[in-house]
């Protein structure tokens, strides 16, 4: 068969398939549920390279697989169901549309520059990546559910002011800034927050 199938790509695989399951949702009209899958994608996004990088004899082909199939499933994840999220929900609003069409193709263009930065990059070292440039399109698995749960906590519609946080995140995704990769510290900060902001979604109504 095609492809790869062993462990180490088995968290990308999951997450490709759980933001399938957000977009069912979303056209189901049930943006709680889309949400929650954003969140769950972003949450195996968070320790499939780890997983990898257990396995000390992959091949060239293994990594290079890894590196596209990553990026791909990132495009479905992070560009297409959020954008599909924040038309939804203030649809049939036409700059909104706009907005959540320049966000997807700004996330494909920063996950294509990221494949062959990040292939040149390993054919020169094997140390791992300290920093990003730009804003990682996965950030916006928790930035994005974090705008519906303080929209509702403030009684505003989420639609402008996501279309808005969207249109911030797809700007930040192409813009060349340095961004230090958190640490061991960092990433429980960013675990308890999701926590917490997946708690809070959970107890809110989006109907």
């Amino acid at each position: 068969m095609l492809g790869v199938y062993n462990y180490t790509v088995i968290l990308t695989y999951a997450g490709v398939l759980t933001a399938y399951a957000g977009i069912i949702n979303v056209f189901n009209d049930n943006i709680k549920t889309a949400l929650l899958c954003l969140m769950v994608a972003g949450l195996f996004d968070m320790f499939d390279g780890k997983v990898a990088g257990t396995k000390k004899n992959r091949t060239l082909f293994e990594k290079r697989f890894g590196i596209q199939i990553d990026s791909l499933s990132d495009l479905i994840s992070y560009g297409v169901l959020p954008a599909l999220i924040m038309y939804q929900v203030d649809h049939p609003n036409r700059l909104i549309s706009c907005i959540c069409g320049v966000y997807m193709l700004c996330a494909l263009i920063r996950l294509s520059y990221f494949n062959v930065d990040e292939e040149e990059r390993q054919n020169s070292t094997e140390e791992e990546r300290h920093e990003y440039r730009g804003l990682p399109v996965t950030s916006v698995a928790l930035i994005l559910p974090t705008v519906f749960v303080v929209t509702n906590c403030i009684h505003r519609r989420p639609g402008i002011i996501g279309a808005a946080v969207l249109a911030a995140c797809g700007i930040s995704f192409i813009t060349p800034f340095k961004l230090i990769k958190p640490n061991n510290t960092g990433k429980a900060v960013i675990i308890v927050i999701g926590i917490t902001v997946l708690t809070l979604l959970i107890r809110i109504n989006l109907g």
